[in-house]
């Protein structure tokens, strides 16, 4: 299953071998920071899942930057950079919110709060960021200026995730709640401990901070959302329960430095 991340992986590098050979500048870095993810567990949209089912996620960031000296002048060379990233992020999930709350004297909320899981994922990934107030040349020679971007671009991810509860096994009417216990979309149940291979689109919104000659900061909040319902390991069936319809996301918020290589 990670044959078409390592495929991916080949493709960017001769990317970079390509831009390097025609003296297009480059730039490499790190990422790192706090992610929300949104999914089955608890409530969408409520303070508690949001905070609660916070993970970490790391990243290691390329640029290839077209507005180098022996480019002709261009609005895209000047406000447009293409961005290919490996990151890694884990997250840990619990229910939250309201209906954990509103089931406690109803005997049920016990299922709701022992089940716990986890979701880790490699992603690999493009983007291309577009900073529409100045241009990449003026940036580079204002130390301490700043340049506010946008991103769009897709990642495809190795997912590892795992569901599980305090009370036992999970399957049991003694030790899961009832909308789990339903086939859904292939699985037996409407949860699955599993592997797999997902695609996403990203979105996200920064800005770089020109810390030195050969050197940035970068702060960014960006929007990733998968192709499918099992990312978290949750998926109730659909045609039941309606609330469940839409696909697993995260919001990641992360900082980063960006060093300028020289060829």
């Amino acid at each position: 299953m990670l044959k078409p991340i390592i495929l991916t992986l080949f493709a960017f590098i001769g990317i970079s071998t390509t831009s390097t050979a025609q003296g297009i500048a480059q730039e490499v870095g790190i990422v790192f920071g706090p992610l929300t993810f949104q999914s089955d567990y608890g409530q969408r949209h409520d303070f508690k899942t949001n905070v609660g089912n916070t993970g970490i996620g790391v990243g290691i960031v390329h640029f290839i930057n077209f507005s180098a000296n022996n480019n002709h002048e261009s609005f895209f060379s000047e406000h447009f950079k293409v961005r290919s990233e490996l990151s890694f992020n884990t997250t840990k999930l619990e229910h939250f919110g309201e209906w954990v709350e509103r089931e406690k004297f109803k005997n049920l909320v016990q299922h709701l709060r022992a089940m716990h899981g986890s979701s880790t994922l490699v992603n690999l990934g493009a983007q291309l960021e577009y900073s529409p107030f100045m241009k990449i040349h003026d940036f580079e020679n204002t130390i301490g200026g700043f340049s506010p971007y946008v991103s769009l671009g897709f990642q495809v991810s190795y997912y590892s995730t795992k569901v599980d509860s305090r009370l036992g096994t999970l399957g049991l009417p003694q030790t899961t709640f009832p909308k789990y216990l339903t086939p859904s979309d292939g699985r037996p149940y409407g949860f699955s401990s599993e592997n797999g291979i997902v695609a996403s689109v990203t979105a996200g919104i920064g800005v770089h901070y020109k810390l030195t000659t050969m050197s940035d900061l970068m702060f960014e909040a960006r929007y990733q959302g998968f192709s499918s319902d099992w990312v978290d390991g949750l998926n109730p069936n659909k045609d039941l329960y309606k609330e469940n319809k839409s696909n697993d996301s995260q919001v990641w918020f992360n900082v980063g430095y960006i060093y300028y290589l020289e060829f």
